[in-house]
């Protein structure tokens, strides 16, 4: 049985790996993020030849403080991929990481932005991931900016959202227009099902395909070689998804 964790980071492999995108040499992924970083493993278990800067890796970890040498890199323009996140994500690509109602986010407060305004502006790609797919996340319009999805001409920033990937769908965002577009859906959504989970307008292809499974060496590698990659660090993902617990 196909769990949905690993058909997202089979999905986020695809879209790393999609020739249409530039090239993603140097991936990084942030703290807490074990789908996102089980699809770049499965990218490097491919035998592609990317680095991966993961900040949450226990030991082996190259940084050795962390985000400011994430920081730094990025601004050199060597870092090529990143995934950022949102407790509210709008049809424009902005997110939001402060909180919901008025500033500074009097209604539900979230996690903070920290730096994802800067890792936004200065990543040639971003793929934006939530796990949750209700019009509570998928909003009109976010409350709070943390990290804008477009900018106003002038406005120095080297690339911006590639794609929108949900536990229900994944979307195409085309910044010139600011918007989204419907690519595929889960296994038991449709597009009427989409449109009601979703709080922003978007648009669809007439036929709208569903998100293809992961293959059968798609599986074997996350479940062996990826989850041997990922125990340390995710021992509890790795348990729950792949059924492997870390050697005691």
């Amino acid at each position: 049985m196909i769990q949905p964790e690993e058909r997202l980071a089979a999905a986020l492999a695809r879209l790393i790996l999609d020739p249409a995108a530039p090239p993603a040499r140097h991936i990084a992924v942030g703290a807490a993020s074990p789908i996102p970083a089980a699809a770049c493993w499965l990218v490097k278990k491919q035998g592609h030849d990317v680095r991966l800067s993961l900040l949450h890796k226990r030991s082996g970890n190259p940084f050795t403080e962390g985000t400011r040498e994430l920081f730094d890199l990025t601004g050199q323009g060597r870092i090529d991929l990143f995934f950022l996140g949102g407790g509210q994500i709008d049809g424009q690509a902005n997110i939001n990481l402060v909180g919901t109602g008025e500033w500074p986010g009097q209604g539900v407060r979230f996690p903070g932005s920290f730096g994802s305004a800067f890792m936004y502006f200065m990543t040639p790609r971003t793929i934006l991931f939530r796990e949750e797919h209700s019009p509570r996340v998928l909003v009109p319009r976010v409350d709070n900016i943390s990290a804008p999805g477009v900018s106003p001409p002038g406005v120095f920033r080297r690339g911006t959202a590639q794609a929108l990937v949900t536990g229900k769908a994944i979307f195409r965002f085309d910044p010139a227009r600011a918007r989204f577009t419907l690519e595929s859906t889960s296994p038991g959504e449709d597009a009427a099902s989409i449109r009601a989970a979703t709080g922003f307008g978007y648009d669809e292809p007439a036929s709208l395909p569903a998100t293809p499974d992961p293959s059968e060496a798609e599986l074997a590698l996350l479940r062996g070689p990826v989850c041997e990659e990922m125990l340390e660090t995710y021992p509890d993902f790795c348990a729950r998804v792949f059924g492997r617990k870390a050697a005691a």
